[in-house]
């Protein structure tokens, strides 16, 4: 897992990754109000064997600063999840869900 090496902490990058996987969980099934179509934008690849259902079109950034803004560096990591993953009930689950994936990945 990537904790530091001493103490056993989770480092700011994968806190930030999770924070963002949340935020982004909560923004597509509607908990947060408001409209992820200034946000995301679906993948019209269609559903296949890989990955899950919701998948998230990359957007091309003219500007080198753009593509660290949240909708643009989460989407790599939310495409990466499984199905288990996205199809969660609740805030909760998901995060449980999340933590248990990156465990059994060794993340």
């Amino acid at each position: 897992m990537s904790h530091g090496y001493r103490l056993g902490l989770t480092t700011l990058e994968r806190r930030r990754i999770r924070g963002d996987l949340i935020e982004t969980f909560k923004i597509l099934t509607g908990i947060e109000k408001v409209d992820m179509e200034h946000f995301f934008e679906f993948s019209d690849t269609g559903y296949n064997l890989r990955g899950h259902s919701k998948k998230l079109t990359v957007n091309r950034c003219r500007l080198d600063s753009r593509k660290y803004f949240f909708s643009n560096r989460v989407v790599r990591h939310w495409n990466k999840l499984t199905q288990e993953i996205i199809d969660a009930r609740s805030v909760n689950v998901f995060k449980n869900r999340l933590d248990r994936h990156w465990q059994d990945m060794g993340i």
